[in-house]
């Protein structure tokens, strides 16, 4: 999987998600966010036009050291060629935010020279 780094040092990548297997999939960037220990974090306003189903909170500790609850919702990713279940984490931020739990297993190269991101 490959991706690029923005005119703000930030690594993205590109991945397709869908609220259900029958509904058509939809390309969004990602900022690969090694901070966060999820998979997937996606603004409200996204899932919103997504139509993604709710299924429930999660307990997040952010930056800060602040504690929220967050509402969670399902969809499905394509993830290196398969179909994965995911549950998506909501904020009220404006960026998707790609965390460690999907590059588990993988491995992350950034140039920041040349401007390349790879996930193997």
């Amino acid at each position: 999987m490959n991706g690029h780094v923005d005119s703000n040092g930030r690594a993205l990548v590109a991945v397709s998600i869908r609220p259900s297997s029958t509904a058509p999939a939809h390309d969004i960037e990602a900022w690969v966010d090694t901070g966060f220990n999820g998979e997937l974090v996606l603004p409200q306003q996204q899932i919103d036009d997504l139509a993604l189903h709710h299924s429930g909170t999660v307990k997040a500790i952010l930056a800060d050291g602040s504690e929220v609850a967050l509402k969670t919702y399902e969809c499905l990713i394509d993830w290196f060629g398969e179909e994965r279940s995911l549950e998506v984490v909501a904020n009220d931020g404006e960026q998707p935010l790609l965390g460690v739990g999907l590059l588990a297993g993988h491995d992350l190269h950034i140039s920041y020279r040349s401007g390349e991101v790879r996930i193997e």
